[in-house]
């Protein structure tokens, strides 16, 4: 099970930087189409457009690397990221389906919170060591 817990860290962060790479991409096109039409009212307009849109992108990006680092890191608060991120992540058809599916089998699974919970107790160990 640990191999898959590492798995569901690791897509949780890939996932992540990309979805900042496609905010970049996203801004760079939609302004970019408005600096090429010269027209002043474009530019604006296109460029308030390219700054929404991929905020909002980046917004939902920036969670899931989170979530994968504290999934990797053995944290409680990263699965609990993690299972709310597959729930999510289940209403993106075709692909985010499947990884929300099984990111919450893995997340969801006693022996994975069994996991977290012997690796919450080694780090209190070793705080009071």
């Amino acid at each position: 099970m640990e191999t898959h817990i590492k798995v569901v860290g690791l897509i949780n962060i890939v996932f992540g930087i990309l979805g900042l790479m496609a905010a970049g991409i996203v801004f760079i096109a939609v302004a970019g189409g408005g600096l090429l039409s010269g027209d002043e009212e474009a530019i604006l307009i296109t460029s308030i457009v390219a700054t929404s849109v991929s905020s909002i992108i980046a917004i939902f990006s920036i969670p899931e690397i989170i979530a994968g680092w504290g999934i990797l890191k053995m944290k409680s608060w990263g699965r609990i990221l993690g299972i709310v991120i597959g729930v999510l992540d289940l209403l993106a058809f075709p692909i985010g389906t499947a990884f929300g599916v099984y990111s919450l089998w893995v997340l969801l699974n006693e022996e994975t919170e069994q996991i977290f919970k012997q690796q919450q107790t080694g780090d209190l160990v070793e705080e009071e060591g």
